[in-house]
């Protein structure tokens, strides 16, 4: 079980950008040494007294030495103005580990995990650690983006549902480019196609609001209970 939110100080050691505007930074913790927590778990950054803004953590609790965090900057706000002049050797103070959207390894049910687009940190934290520690049930994972440059982390996922037969991986775009061979539509329509029988379901969705409430709409017209689905928003 992960530890009681606390402050905590760390130092960037890199960044990067994943995708069109979506940037990554690790961070070395420094006090404490090691950061507990749990895959989808966030922590919570201060830009005043009563201003502070969230990021899911991407990495896996497997290194709690370095974690990684992992943003939109395209909205252009406080928390993306700063996550942008983040660079090697920055100093930061956050609070955590925050957050419930957290899948339990005994849970004997069938993971569906759904993402719109910055939504998939929590849930990538999820299914690698599900699988770095030998997850061998079924569980599938519907990713939706505008276009291919907005799928962060795209490759790993294809790389993830070749070398395990029991996860598989839907990677959806609102509008294809060049070169483009997957599906394309809404993310609603392509979670109608793919998302498995509800007996025995659990639902894991993070994105809009609007995307969570559709999700939640097409699985519990089903027949699934609408506590078992867990929802992260972003926006």
């Amino acid at each position: 079980m992960a530890d009681k939110p606390r402050e905590c100080r760390a130092r960037v050691t890199r960044v990067r950008s994943l995708a069109a505007e979506i940037l990554e930074a690790d961070l070395q913790m420094e006090e404490p040494p090691a950061f507990s927590f749990e895959a989808g778990q966030w922590i919570s950054v201060p830009f005043g007294p009563k201003l502070v803004r969230a990021y899911s953590i991407a990495s896996t609790p497997d290194r709690p030495s370095l974690i990684t965090l992992c943003a939109d900057v395209a909205p252009g706000g406080i928390g993306s103005r700063w996550f942008k002049s983040l660079g090697p050797g920055t100093p930061l103070t956050f609070k955590g580990p925050l957050g419930g959207f957290v899948f339990k390894r005994d849970d004997p049910r069938q993971p569906l995990f759904v993402a719109e687009e910055i939504g998939i940190v929590p849930i990538r934290s999820i299914i690698m650690t599900l699988y770095r520690r030998c997850f061998d049930r079924p569980a599938m994972l519907v990713y939706w983006a505008r276009n291919p440059d907005w799928l962060a982390y795209h490759e790993e996922f294809l790389s993830l549902s070749r070398g395990e037969a029991s996860f598989t991986y839907c990677p959806v775009v609102g509008e294809a480019s060049a070169g483009w061979i997957a599906e394309t539509g809404p993310l609603v329509a392509a979670v109608e196609r793919h998302a498995p029988p509800v007996e025995g379901l659990v639902t894991y969705v993070a994105g809009g609001e609007e995307a969570i409430h559709r999700v939640r709409d097409v699985v519990t017209s089903r027949g699934l209970d609408r506590k078992a689905v867990k929802w992260e928003k972003f926006w």
